[in-house]
């Protein structure tokens, strides 16, 4: 079987971390990658980054409009490893949480849910309110795993990138995929 992964880029803030995760699963090339990409995320990737959602369609080998619930990730048959949602906007966790799967983003997530495949979502939201954190319980009830993307210090970032990856590399540990972007608790640098 081809080791596919789904990488959804939802509205919120943060795009940088699903751009950074795209190029990073480039660099391994251990996956076929389906990308899906809500309007919103568009918007925000121009903003935070000046780039448009049609320049990551070299960062994956499936490019997927998220208004297309035909597509193959929409299928519980058309088996992949799995699903990032990075970064998932409070929009995007509340459909995930109510099974309101109006876009392709959503259906692939639940589908992950349905198939007990892994699902990881980048929340990334601040400050939170009970809402919030009732959708990122419930969303956890049904197997989803909540990765807000909070940096972590003890690898001694020296940049932004540092800590962008680190999180990244997190994301890919909760899926199970062998990479070297950050530095282990306890191990040398």
């Amino acid at each position: 079987m081809t080791r596919r992964i789904i990488v959804g880029i939802s509205g919120s803030s943060g795009v940088i971390y699903g751009v950074r995760l795209l190029e990073r699963l480039r660099e391994l090339g251990s996956h076929e990658v389906h990308l899906v990409i809500s309007a919103s995320a568009d918007r925000t990737l121009a903003i935070e980054t000046g780039r448009r959602a049609e320049d990551l369609r070299g960062l994956c080998e499936v490019w997927h409009r998220n208004d297309n619930l035909a597509a193959s990730i929409a299928s519980g048959s058309f088996r992949t490893e799995g699903m990032i949602i990075a970064p998932c906007s409070i929009k995007t966790l509340s459909g995930v949480a109510n099974c309101y799967a109006d876009t392709l983003m959503v259906r692939a997530a639940d589908v992950c849910l349905k198939e007990r495949r892994r699902l990881v979502l980048m929340v990334r939201e601040t400050p939170l309110h009970k809402g919030h954190l009732e959708l990122m319980l419930r969303a956890t009830d049904y197997g989803a795993q909540i990765l807000p993307p909070v940096p972590a210090f003890y690898a001694g970032p020296v940049s932004v990138d540092d800590l962008i990856d680190q999180t990244v590399g997190r994301a890919l540990d909760c899926m199970g995929i062998e990479h070297s972007l950050l530095k282990r608790w306890g191990e040398p640098g």
